[in-house]
C-alpha cells in the first residue's frame, strides 16, 4: 500500500510539472526546425526565436543537446530577457563531421521566474558525397553604397551525370550564377558566384541560396548567406525597454548614435505627450550619447513608442523602437 501511495503521489508531482512548463514553452515561435539535405561541410544555423511575454524577467539557465551533430547556444549570450525583450537559441548542425541522417533534442533551462525546460527537435541530411567549401556564402560587413561578391565551391562525387539545373535568390539585392569548373569520371566541381548590389538596404543580409541538382536524392541544396549591410548612423539599443510602470511615472534612459565619421543630430523627435527629448546638439562627433526620458500616460498594457534621430550625415536617420509596460 505504501509503495502503491508513493507511486500515485509521484504521478500527481509529474502531472503538476507539466502546466509549470508551459508557460516556457510558449515563448518559442516553433519548437522544431528540418534543416532538409545539407552538403557536408556546409553552414547551417537555426535560430529558434523566443519572446518573454511576462512582466517577470526571464533567465536562461543553460542549453544542452542530445547528440554531438548539433551544438546549441543562446544568441549573442543574451541570457535575461526583460518583459517584451526577444532572444533565440541558436542551433548549429556540425555537418563537417557528423554525416548521414541526423536528430537531435536541446533542452532549454529556465530558473527564472520559475523553473522549468523546453525541448527543441532539430533533423537533417547530410550528404558525404556533397562538400562545399567555404561553409557559407559570407559578405561580412559592408559599407553602404558598396557593391561585394562572395563565393563557394561545390564538390560531388559518385554521380558522374550530376548537373545544378537552377539557383533561387529570394533577396532582390542578390544576383548569382553557376558555373561548371570541370568533370573527372564521377566527379564534378561548380562555382557558385553571388553579387550584392550596392543599393542594397542597411541591415542583415540572411537566408539560403537554394540549388536545384538533377540528383532524385537531393534535388535542392541550400547554401547559408551571412552578411551585414552598415548603416551610415545606428542606434543602440535598437530596442529600448523602459521598465514595468504605473500611470504618471517618468524614467530616464540613454540612447547611443554612432556613425562612421563625425556628425551632428540635427533633430530628435517623438511623441510629446510621452517623452521628454534634448534638444539637438551643435558638436560634430562619431558617438551621441542621447538621455530618454518616458512618461507613462494612461494607456495601460504594451506601450511602443518611436524616437526618430536626424542627422547632418547625407540626411541620414535612424530610428529606435521604445517600450514600456503600464499598469495600476
Amino acid at each position: 500500500m505504501l509503495r502503491s501511495l508513493a507511486f500515485g503521489l509521484f504521478g500527481m508531482f509529474l502531472a503538476s510539472l507539466a502546466p509549470a512548463q508551459d508557460w516556457a514553452r510558449g515563448m518559442f515561435a516553433t519548437n522544431s526546425h528540418d534543416f532538409g539535405s545539407v552538403a557536408r561541410g556546409a553552414k547551417a544555423e537555426f535560430a529558434f526565436e523566443m519572446t518573454n511575454n511576462f512582466q517577470s524577467d526571464v533567465h536562461i539557465a543553460g542549453v544542452r543537446t542530445s547528440c554531438g551533430c548539433t551544438t546549441p547556444s543562446v544568441e549573442n549570450d543574451k541570457r535575461t530577457l526583460k518583459t517584451y525583450e526577444k532572444g533565440a537559441i541558436l542551433a548549429h548542425l556540425n555537418s563537417d563531421t557528423h554525416l548521414g541522417q541526423r536528430a537531435a533534442t536541446l533542452t532549454v533551462t529556465f530558473d527564472q521566474p520559475t523553473y522549468a525546460e523546453v525541448q527543441l527537435q532539430i533533423k537533417a541530411l547530410v550528404h558525404s558525397d556533397v562538400l562545399m567549401e567555404p561553409a557559407s556564402l559570407g559578405f561580412g560587413t559592408v559599407e553602404r553604397g558598396k557593391a561585394a561578391e562572395s563565393h563557394v565551391r561545390i564538390y560531388r562525387a559518385n554521380y558522374p551525370n550530376w548537373r545544378i539545373s537552377a539557383l533561387q535568390l529570394a533577396d532582390p539585392s542578390l544576383k548569382g550564377e553557376v558555373v561548371e569548373l570541370a568533370r573527372r569520371g564521377s566527379e564534378v566541381w561548380y562555382d557558385l558566384k553571388v553579387h550584392l548590389s550596392e543599393t542594397a538596404s542597411p541591415g542583415y543580409i540572411g537566408g539560403h541560396a537554394l540549388l536545384t541538382t538533377n540528383d532524385p536524392g537531393t534535388p535542392q541544396i541550400p547554401v547559408q548567406i551571412e552578411g551585414q549591410v552598415r548603416p551610415d548612423v545606428s542606434i543602440s539599443p535598437a530596442a529600448l525597454f523602459l521598465g514595468v510602470m504605473k500611470p504618471g511615472e517618468k524614467v530616464t534612459k540613454p540612447l547611443v548614435v554612432r556613425g562612421e565619421k563625425p556628425f551632428r543630430i540635427t533633430a530628435i523627435t517623438g511623441d510629446k505627450a510621452s517623452f521628454e527629448l534634448p534638444a539637438a546638439g551643435s558638436e560634430s562627433k562619431t558617438m551621441h550619447i542621447v538621455p530618454v526620458t518616458f512618461i507613462a500616460g494612461a494607456e495601460l498594457g504594451k506601450v511602443v513608442k518611436t524616437i526618430h534621430i536626424e542627422t547632418d550625415m547625407g540626411g541620414a536617420s535612424a530610428d529606435a523602437a521604445s517600450y514600456a509596460v503600464v499598469g495600476q
